[in-house]
This record gives C-alpha cells, sequence and structure tokens, in this order.
C-alpha cells in the first residue's frame, strides 16, 4: 500500500509540473507570434476602420505601414495618390493604407484611437491643432473663396436672404468656418439663422427633401446636392480669412516618430511638386476619379478649389516666413470668432523643423 501511494503521488507530481511547463511555452509561443490586423485601404466609413496600431519596426526590405485619413475630394487626394501611383513613398520605405472620413474632427478622433497615425484636414479643424489635439506636419493648400448652397425656392438668391433660415453646418470643420465667414459677410450673425448641426454626409438628404434652406458643405457633398436637387444655388463669397488645409499628427506620435514623418513628407512633397503643375493636373485627376469612382469631367472641376502647393512654394514660405505668417492669419480668424481663446506660438504647433529637415 505504501508503495502504491507513493507511485501514485510521484505520478501526480509529474503530471502537475508537465502541466505548468506546457502552460508557460504556449504563453511564450502566443506572445511571439501574434500579429496585428491589418487595416483595409479604402475603407469607406469610420465604422470600417478597425484598430491598428502601424508596424514601426521595418526591417530590410519591408515597408512601414501609414495609415492616413483622407476625405473624398480631390483636395484630400491629389498629392497622396499621385505619390502612392509614383512610388515615391515606397521610395521612402513606406506603404500608405488610405481611410476615408467625412470630416476632419472624425480623423482626429480616430487618432486618438489608435487607427489613424496621418490626417488631412480642412480649414475648419485647424481649430484643434491650435488648441493642441494635434500637430500640423505639412502644408497642403490655400483656398480663396468660400461656397454656400441655398434652395432659391425658399426666396433664398443672397447671403442675406439666410436671415431666419434653416441653415445646415458641420461643427468644427470648415463648414462651420465657411458659415460664419458668410453671415459676417452680409453682417450677419448665427443668432440671425435657425443653425442646423448635422453630419457633412446627412446634408445631401436635408437638401432634397428640403427641411432645411442651405447648407455649407464640401466636396463631393456640394456636388452631389446640385446634381441631384433641381432649384440648388452655389453662392460664392470672399473673405480676408485664411482657408488653409494641412496634414496633422498627434503631438505624442510626432514625438516618437520624427524620422518616419520626414520620410513621409519627403515622399509627399516630390508628389506636390509635379501634381501642383497645371499640365500634370489630368494625371492627378484621374487618379482621384478612380479612387472615388467619379467622374472625370465632374472631378476636372475642383482643380479650381485652391491654389495647390509646390515644394517649392513650401521651401519658399518656410525660409521667407510668409508660410508661418499664413498660420498666424488662420489662427487670429479662431480668435476673432470665439473658437479659440488665447493667442499661441504658431511654431508651437506647426512643426517647421520637421518640415525644414524634409525639403532639405
Amino acid at each position: 500500500m505504501k508503495k502504491l501511494l507513493t507511485f501514485l503521488m510521484s505520478m501526480s507530481m509529474t503530471l502537475v509540473l508537465a502541466g505548468c511547463g506546457n502552460g508557460a511555452g504556449n504563453t511564450a509561443t502566443t506572445s511571439n507570434t501574434a500579429s496585428t490586423p491589418e487595416v483595409k485601404p479604402q475603407s469607406a466609413s469610420v465604422a470600417a476602420v478597425e484598430s491598428v496600431e502601424t508596424k514601426e519596426k521595418a526591417t530590410d526590405g519591408e515597408l512601414t505601414e501609414l495609415n492616413v485619413a483622407y476625405m473624398p475630394n480631390y483636395a484630400s487626394l491629389w498629392h497622396l495618390l499621385t505619390g502612392i501611383d509614383k512610388g515615391y513613398f515606397e521610395e521612402e520605405g513606406l506603404k500608405i493604407n488610405l481611410i476615408e472620413f467625412a470630416d476632419g474632427p472624425s480623423e482626429i478622433a480616430a487618432m486618438e484611437g489608435g487607427s489613424v497615425d496621418v490626417a488631412y484636414i480642412g480649414h475648419g479643424a485647424h481649430r484643434l491643432a491650435i488648441n493642441g489635439s494635434a500637430d500640423i506636419i505639412a502644408p497642403s493648400s490655400v483656398h480663396n473663396t468660400d461656397k454656400i448652397i441655398v434652395l432659391t425656392s425658399k426666396g433664398i438668391e443672397d447671403i442675406k436672404d439666410l436671415k431666419g433660415k434653416k441653415v445646415a453646418y458641420n461643427a468644427g470643420s470648415s463648414s462651420e468656418t465657411a458659415l460664419n465667414g458668410a453671415l459676417a459677410s452680409a453682417g450677419l450673425t448665427m443668432d440671425d439663422i435657425d443653425p442646423y448641426e448635422m453630419d457633412a454626409t446627412n446634408m445631401v438628404a436635408a437638401m432634397m427633401s428640403g427641411s432645411v434652406d442651405a447648407c455649407t458643405a464640401w466636396n463631393p457633398y456640394d456636388s452631389q446636392i446640385l446634381d441631384n436637387v433641381k432649384d440648388a444655388k452655389q453662392i460664392e463669397f470672399s473673405t480676408d480669412s485664411v482657408n488653409l488645409s494641412s496634414f496633422i499628427a498627434l503631438p505624442s506620435y510626432v514625438e516618437k516618430n520624427h524620422d518616419l514623418l520626414v520620410r513621409f513628407n519627403r515622399a509627399l512633397f516630390k508628389a506636390m511638386q509635379f501634381a501642383a503643375k497645371e499640365e500634370n493636373w489630368d494625371y492627378a485627376v484621374g487618379l482621384y476619379a478612380k479612387q472615388t469612382a467619379k467622374d472625370e469631367e465632374a472631378a476636372k472641376v475642383e482643380t479650381g478649389d485652391a491654389k495647390w502647393f509646390s515644394e517649392d512654394d513650401i521651401k519658399k514660405g518656410v525660409e521667407d516666413g510668409s508660410m508661418a505668417d499664413l498660420y498666424k492669419q488662420q489662427q487670429q480668424m479662431f480668435i476673432d470668432s470665439g473658437d479659440v481663446e488665447k493667442e499661441r506660438p504658431v511654431d508651437e504647433y506647426v512643426k517647421f523643423d520637421l518640415i525644414k529637415e524634409a525639403l532639405k
């Protein structure tokens, strides 16, 4: 009996030790082989974006992946698609995953969630950068005019006719900035209208149904409204504001990935040098139309929306200080409108050191 008990106790201890050994081995194996899921490029919505960390440790022959947020318009894609198609990003060891969003604030939220590394933003979202939510890593373009879409059947023929009307806008984006500019040009304020805050994608349905009388939207949504609403009319207006678009990243990401973003900018600037030239617009438009499944002739109209910065423009602007002046003017506009509380040194959030290094 004693021999039997001794044997059974011995077997029991052996099995326990074996079990502990296998458990530790399995844990180590799982840890070493776990892979991060890939964010698929050309995602149709924010909801389709999976939470992913960019691969930071590219070995020889591997490409470092960057998840880049864009909006489905020419202003957001003319340089990115050129750089991808011509292999400029690949030359820098980068693979660009494009992820579509409707507006800048949504892009910044996705960056904070870890699914986006770099994003293109329009004018309105720059207030978030000024307030510290993001750093500007590269200028993109400057727009000299804004537009508002009205329904003539609601008795609107001019900006001044917006008084008392239902006007849709997207808060925190260039849509809200444009609306404020339009109202100011006619001596009006938000208190003089019936404002409706909504997502840019919902403005199309709202204008088609006539549930709102006017809206401030950007491409492609403004084109969809004009194409589908018989009495829709687009009114252009000029202000003293500076309507800039830029590329951004979170301050923490910029701090940890300086060299990576220099490589991104270097490829981006090379693409901008090519695609900013009018003789190359058809090339960039073709890429844009294919990406967004848009008619090329309709897409070509968007080339007149802004002054597209070339690498030479950025270099000159950085050297003579005119680029910093543009961002200062933009910031002052946000201060005047109450969207930014106090002045902040531009070089705190516009990363001119990173831009200069890429320009070398």
